[in-house]
C-alpha cells in the first residue's frame, strides 16, 4: 500500500466549503476572520478550500461574525483532528499489534525513543506548517505510542541508527541519556551504524520491520513524499547484525 498526496477527508472539504459561503454572505473578510481567530489568511483560505481541517477556534469565531447560530460550530461534532498523518494511519495500526520489530533509521531519532521535547521539534517545524493545536496532539500521539515498551506479554524491540542521526539536530543531552536509558530494557536492542561501516545502500531511507500477535509481517518505509506499507515481509525481524551496540553508563 503506498500512500502519496491523498484528498483531503469530505468531512474537511464539506464544513470549508460552508465556512466560505457563511463568510462570504456575511461579507466578513479571510483577513478579518483571520485576525479575529489568530489565525494567517492564507490559513483560513487552505481550511476553506479543505486542505486544511477547519479547527474549532476558526468554526466558532467565524459563527459569532457570520451570524451562523450554531450552524458553523456544529462541524465541531463531525471533525475529528487525526493523531498521525494519513499516510501513516495503517503502519500505526500494525504497530500497536506488534510482538517484534525492527527500526532502522538513517535521519532521526526514531519515533519510538524520542522525548517529548526532541518530537516537539520535528512536528513543529513540519512544512507545510501546522497549527498549535496539531502540534500538540501529534507529540501527545507520539508519547502514546511508546507504551509498546512496558506492554505484556513484552514486544521485541530492535534499532539501528545511522551515526550521522546522533549528530543531528535537536540531538541533545536529554536525548542522548534517553537512549541509553532505553538500551537497557531488557526487550531492547539498540545499535548504532558508524559511517566507516555504511555503504550505500544505508543511506537509502528508513525501514521498519514488523511482526504482529497474528504472525502477519510488514515492512514499512517512509519518504518525505510517499510511505509504503508491504504486507507478507518473508525476513523475520530480529536482532540486527551490525555492530556498535550502544550501551548505558
Amino acid at each position: 500500500m503506498q500512500y502519496n498526496s491523498e484528498p483531503s477527508p469530505a468531512t474537511w472539504r464539506y464544513s470549508g466549503n460552508q465556512l466560505k459561503r457563511w463568510r462570504t454572505k456575511a461579507n466578513v473578510s479571510r483577513e478579518k476572520l483571520g485576525e479575529a481567530s489568530n489565525y494567517s489568511p492564507d490559513t483560513i483560505k487552505s481550511m476553506e478550500q479543505g486542505v486544511r481541517m477547519p479547527t474549532p477556534r476558526v468554526l466558532d469565531v467565524a459563527d459569532e461574525l457570520c451570524h451562523a447560530e450554531g450552524l458553523l460550530s456544529a462541524a465541531k461534532d463531525y471533525l475529528q483532528r487525526e493523531k498521525f498523518p494519513r499516510r501513516s494511519q495503517d503502519y500505526m495500526a500494525r504497530e500497536r499489534e506488534a510482538c517484534s520489530l525492527c527500526w532502522y533509521e538513517v535521519a532521526l531519532i526514531p519515533g519510538l525513543l524520542q522525548t517529548k521535547a526532541y518530537a516537539r521539534e520535528l512536528i513543529g517545524n513540519h512544512c507545510p506548517p501546522l497549527d498549535e493545536e496539531t502540534v500538540e496532539q501529534r507529540v501527545a500521539a507520539r508519547m502514546e505510542r511508546q507504551e509498546l515498551f512496558s506492554r505484556k506479554p513484552p514486544v521485541a524491540l530492535c534499532f539501528v541508527v545511522y551515526e550521522a542521526v546522533l549528530r543531528g539536530p535537536y540531538v541533545g543531552e536529554e536525548q542522548l541519556r534517553h537512549l541509553l536509558s532505553m538500551a537497557q530494557l531488557r526487550n531492547v536492542t539498540l545499535q548504532v551504524l558508524s559511517f566507516a561501516a555504511a555503504i550505500p545502500a544505508a543511506v537509502m531511507g528508513p525501514m521498519v520491520l514488523l511482526e504482529t500477535r497474528d504472525r502477519e509481517r510488514f515492512a514499512y518505509a517512509d519518504g518525505q513524499f510517499a510511505s509504503d506499507l508491504t504486507p507478507d515481509c518473508h525476513r523475520r525481524p530480529g536482532r540486527h547484525p551490525l555492530p556498535g551496540r550502544l550501551r548505558g553508563p
